[in-house]
């Protein structure tokens, strides 16, 4: 994990469009101390679930800066468009935040990995009105929702459900 040094401080860098692992290469190559904040996240190709890396804000790095490292190279570096200014000044971001960016996408990449779910398992709405049932789980819709199966009304259904109002059937105990 990388800690503030004395006299540094974090900034946020624009990148040019789709050029930020391009910026961050070149960035290290530097000896620059950057920040991409990225989750894991499942995405649908040709039908298939797939792991993603994805930067949680695309276009934008953060980097580590102080006033005696060499701020002029950043303007002609491949992939970066600017240092984000507020005030006639760069916008500087205090540590605690990065922390919790670095904190929340550890936890949002643990969770994700834990409700990975494969087409065919058993499910449970857990909130909502359709609390208590149980559908087969489809495919992901994006990364909020997901397509699920239910026998209800004596006909199967397709219905869509946050991800948050469900989790994977508990098995039954037979007695």
């Amino acid at each position: 994990m990388l800690t503030s040094t004395q006299g540094s401080n974090w900034y946020l860098l624009q990148c040019k469009p789709r050029q930020d692992e391009r910026a961050q290469v070149n960035l290290l190559r530097q000896n620059y101390v950057i920040f991409c904040p990225q989750i894991i996240s499942q995405r649908l190709i040709h039908g298939k679930p797939h792991k993603t890396l994805e930067s949680l804000f695309p276009g934008y790095l953060f980097i580590q800066l102080s006033r005696d490292d060499k701020w002029a190279p950043l303007r002609s570096t491949r992939g970066v468009s600017r240092i984000v200014d507020f005030n006639h000044g760069p916008a500087m971001v205090p540590d605690d935040v990065i922390e919790h960016l670095r904190t929340r996408c550890l936890k949002l990449s643990a969770m994700s990995e834990s409700q990975l779910f494969k087409p065919g398992e058993t499910l449970q709405i857990t909130k909502g009105p359709l609390s208590t049932l149980e559908g087969i789980f489809l495919s992901m819709l994006g990364d909020e929702r997901v397509m699920i199966l239910l026998h209800f009304l004596n006909r199967e259904q397709h219905v869509r459900v946050p991800l948050t109002d469900i989790e994977r059937s508990q098995p039954q105990l037979k007695v």
